[in-house]
């Protein structure tokens, strides 16, 4: 459809699918509006965005505000907005009804956000739509003003203050310019669109296209990628700085390459390293070699012919996927455990010998295979009964008139249909080979296991929670994942010039 025509309503349902619709041009007016619409879009996204940013929080009116509040969290955590100023109210320097109002405006803000949000989804709609949009926007950067006047109200109450060496306010709001420019230029657009695109009367039915519909549908899923897989590669910056925590990112601290040469230069860390390279490479590589192992329970899982006992199956080896490995581990302290079921069974029966065989430091790489499978085969297996359920019954019915018997349909037409979920989900299990995740290991960990069964992830969070090496474990998380993608691509590659398919 044209991006300068609008849709008519065709009056008669019947004549649908008979009649084309007819494709009115738009006014210039519209036209104008849609151009501004980009702008108003722009603008709401620079706005929301930047609500998450420490860096441009016009709310950190002095120097006592915590330097890692965003203007989001000092609308939602008063304790912390306010945390490092308790002598500061029990001497009476500064009234604590300024930080209150300073809260109650960084609040307004993000009620201001959501207008935001809705108003600029609905601009993809129709006229209508756009209109609604724009009042929606409008409201919002009325809220967002409202904040903005409220901080310059607790700004202009904390300069007062008689002792102000001890609360260390700014001269001027930071960055409060840039807000008040964005939201003033919102505000202007909003009402030059209103006016330009027709009356609600004549604005005709609220509908969207069905391309915005399911950009909105995938819109938070691109949101989530982007806080959690995307925004966290900004942290990359430290491992070229001299940093530990709590400290600045100061040209002073910048170290170059430095970490990532004592990353093979220390005999200590080479060492660590090749040790937890290979207990990471193995686990992945007993996850790899069992991996066919969910494609053959869900297989043997769709052969049974009792409809309640198959959901019982599945049900049950399902819900351990949902028990975190906290409650994993004390399912596993009850059993295995001195004083655990094992033990107090042999007891029972004369044997007065006991065994911890959670300390057992001895085949833990097996032992982890078999509680990672426990926890997650009957979820695995949920997107393969998905891919057989989809297979072509006629292929089975093919089959059975051939002679084939049950287990030869199986081999013959199941597997086969199942092989390409098969090599999508290896391929993904190969980029992530150096990915164990870290929660089953670190629950599991004790002095006797820690150096069989300390994968990167784990050391990493050692290197850097335990340790405090924020720069050498954020250098080791970055190279693991350049790793990862190297061989996603390589393993990609293999099976466009076996297969003649490919993922990426």
């Amino acid at each position: 459809m044209s991006e300068n025509a609008s849709v008519a309503t065709v009056r008669n349902p019947d004549d649908i699918g008979k009649v084309k619709k007819k494709v009115i041009p738009k006014t210039p007016a519209e036209k104008t509006a849609d151009i501004l619409l980009w702008g108003i879009r722009a603008l709401l996204i620079a706005d929301i965005v930047l609500l998450f940013f420490p860096s441009f929080n016009p709310a950190r009116i002095c120097e006592k505000i915590n330097k890692n509040m965003s203007l989001f969290t000092c609308g939602i955590a008063y304790d912390t907005l306010v945390s490092n100023l308790g002598r500061a109210f029990t001497k009476g320097w500064v009234e604590q009804s300024t930080f209150k109002l300073l809260f109650g405006s960084s609040t307004l803000s993000i009620f201001a956000a959501l207008f935001y949000a809705v108003g600029g989804c609905m601009s993809l709609g129709s006229n209508k739509m756009k209109k609604i949009a724009v009042a929606v926007t409008g409201g919002g950067t009325i809220l967002m003003l409202g904040c903005l006047f409220g901080i310059s109200k607790a700004h202009g109450q904390i300069l007062l203050t008689n002792r102000p060496e001890k609360v260390l306010p700014y001269e001027t709001i930071p960055y409060f310019s840039l807000f008040m420019v964005i939201t003033i230029a919102l505000l202007a657009l909003c009402l030059a669109v209103f006016f330009l695109l027709p009356s609600f009367a004549k604005a005709g039915k609220m509908f969207m296209e069905d391309k915005y519909k399911l950009f909105l549908m995938m819109l938070p899923i691109l949101v989530l990628a982007f806080l959690f897989s995307y925004l966290p590669l900004f942290g990359w910056r430290y491992a070229f700085y001299d940093y530990k925590a709590g400290d600045t990112l100061s040209p002073d601290k910048f170290v170059g390459f430095k970490w990532f040469t004592q990353l093979f230069q220390n005999a200590a860390t080479k060492k660590d390293m090749l040790r937890v390279i290979k207990n990471t490479l193995a686990m992945s590589g007993l996850g790899i070699l069992t991996s066919a192992v969910p494609m053959i329970f869900a297989i043997f899982l769709s052969e049974i012919k009792n409809n309640t006992f198959r959901r019982f199956v599945q049900t049950f080896t399902t819900i351990p996927n949902f028990i975190s490995w906290v409650l994993v581990y004390a399912i596993a302290l009850a059993i295995f455990s001195t004083d655990g079921f094992i033990n107090t069974f042999l007891k029972s029966i004369g044997n007065p010998v006991t065994t911890n065989y959670l300390m057992d430091s001895s085949h833990m790489w097996l032992k982890m295979l078999a509680w990672g499978m426990w926890k997650g085969l009957g979820w695995s297996a949920i997107i393969y009964i998905a891919a057989i359920s989809g297979i072509d019954q006629s292929l089975f019915e093919a089959a059975t008139v051939d002679g084939a018997g049950r287990f030869q349909k199986m081999w013959y037409v199941t597997v086969p249909s199942l092989i390409p979920t098969y090599m999508v989900l290896l391929l993904m299990s190969i980029a992530n080979i150096l990915t164990n995740g870290m929660d089953q290991y670190l629950v599991f960990s004790n002095a006797k296991n820690a150096a069989s069964i300390e994968v990167l992830d784990l050391y990493v969070y050692n290197l850097g929670i335990g340790s405090g090496l924020i720069p050498l474990s954020t250098v080791i998380g970055m190279v693991k994942s350049l790793i990862s993608v190297i061989l996603l691509f390589s393993a990609n590659g293999i099976s466009k010039a076996v297969r003649g398919e490919s993922i990426v």
